[in-house]
């Protein structure tokens, strides 16, 4: 990458495509940005730089780049394979990931890789953070990466979703489930299915998720 490019960037300014770090911390945290990006649209994270855009440069390009390498490999389920790029900016390094979108979505963060079922957790991004993917979202994500026709029928159940949908714009997995009179897992399972459809789009916010008719 050349600094003229990584200038741009700090220009941006942080976005839901690219993340300040001052400094390195632990492969968990870096593994957390790393799932969010490849979990959402991709993006640039990048170390060394201050949140207000401030170039402080890293100490030590070597045993970052470790670092990184350690928490794509030991920390990522499945690895994420990220293009690392070094960039010397007036006399400091600064380290830039760029993540591109996976197809293999959702990648999870192993809290303790060495336990036999260390506990997994799924990143996205919204705005400018990285927040943990609701279950919701992550069968969204996990659905999207299927192949396999869908076999969509527009029930009773559906099309009271989309009456309810047509006066209040948006519905949450338990709105829906107390509309129709059934149980939280079955009410997330279709509209799951109707998210993989293209018919709703699912969003999620810092208190819950929602899912709202596609183009709304």
């Amino acid at each position: 990458m050349e600094p003229d490019k990584l200038k741009e960037l700090i220009l941006a300014g942080e976005s839901s495509r690219i993340e300040f770090k001052r400094k390195f911390t632990t492969p968990e945290k870096i593994a957390k940005e790393i799932s969010a990006f490849a979990n959402t649209v991709g993006g640039y994270l990048i170390f060394g730089v201050e949140d207000d855009g401030k170039i402080t440069g890293v100490e030590s390009e070597k045993g970052e780049i470790d670092l990184i390498e350690n928490a794509c490999k030991f920390y990522l389920e499945p690895p994420v394979v990220p293009q690392i790029y070094i960039v010397d900016m007036n006399g400091k390094d600064v380290v830039v990931i760029y993540i591109n979108k996976s197809s293999i979505r959702p990648h999870c963060v192993l809290s303790n890789p060495d336990d036999r079922k260390p506990d997994r957790t799924a990143y996205i991004r919204v705005g400018e953070e990285s927040v943990a993917a609701s279950s919701e979202m992550t069968r969204v994500l996990s659905a999207q990466n299927t192949e396999n026709p869908l076999k969509l029928i527009i029930g009773d159940k559906e099309k009271r979703l989309f009456a309810y949908l047509q006066n209040h714009q948006k519905v949450t997995v338990m709105d829906f489930a107390n509309l129709v009179n059934i149980s939280r897992r079955r009410a997330e399972r279709l509209l799951v299915r109707l998210v993989r459809a293209s018919v709703l789009q699912i969003h999620q916010d810092s208190n819950s998720d929602y899912f709202t008719l596609t183009g709304n």
